[in-house]
C-alpha cells in the first residue's frame, strides 16, 4: 500500500508541477498581445487548471493526510510541508481558480473593444498571486522528497 502510496503521490506531483509549468510556458510563449490571443491563453490556462492543477493538488493533500494519520508520519518535515499545502491550497482556491473565469471574460470583452486595460491589470495580479507560490511549492517538494530532520529532531538523532 505504501508503495502505491509514493506511486499516486509521484503522479499528483507531475499533474499540480507540469499544469503549472505549462501555465508558465505558454504565458511566456504566447503572451497577451491581444484580445484573440488573450482569451485563447486563458481558456488553456481555465482548463489546464481544472484537469491538471486542482487534481494533482486534491491527490497530494490527500496522499499526505493518508501519510499522516494512516502511517504516522509526524516529523517536522511533515507539519512543515502541512502548512505549505494549507497555503497552497487556499491560494489555488481562494485567489488563482477564481481569476481564471474572470480574465477569460475580460478578454472576451476585449475582442470588441480592442481595450485589454482591465484583462492587464488583472493578469498582473494573477501573476503576483503565481509567484507567491514559488517559494512554497518548492520547499513543500524538497521536503516530501528528502523528508530531513528539522530543528529538535535533529537535536534528539545526536544524543541517542
Amino acid at each position: 500500500m505504501r508503495i502505491l502510496l509514493n506511486f499516486i503521490n509521484e503522479i499528483a506531483g507531475i499533474l499540480y508541477v507540469g499544469g503549472i509549468a505549462s501555465h508558465i510556458v505558454i504565458g511566456a510563449v504566447l503572451g497577451t498581445p491581444d484580445a484573440d490571443t488573450a482569451y485563447n491563453v486563458y481558456t488553456y490556462k481555465e482548463l489546464s487548471a481544472y484537469i491538471l492543477i486542482l487534481p494533482g493538488l486534491a491527490l497530494k493533500v490527500i496522499c499526505d493526510l493518508i501519510l499522516y494519520f494512516h502511517y504516522g508520519e509526524r516529523g517536522n518535515w511533515m507539519k512543515i510541508k502541512a502548512v505549505l499545502m494549507v497555503f497552497l491550497t487556499v491560494n489555488a482556491f481562494v485567489f488563482l481558480v477564481p481569476i481564471m473565469p474572470e480574465l477569460r471574460a475580460l478578454a472576451d470583452a476585449a475582442k470588441t473593444t480592442g481595450d485589454l486595460s482591465a484583462f492587464h491589470a488583472l493578469e498582473g495580479k494573477e501573476a503576483l498571486i503565481g509567484m507567491s507560490n514559488a517559494i512554497p511549492l518548492l520547499l513543500e517538494l524538497i521536503l516530501g522528497s528528502f523528508k530531513p530532520k528539522l530543528f529538535g529532531e535533529r537535536i534528539k538523532t545526536r544524543t541517542v
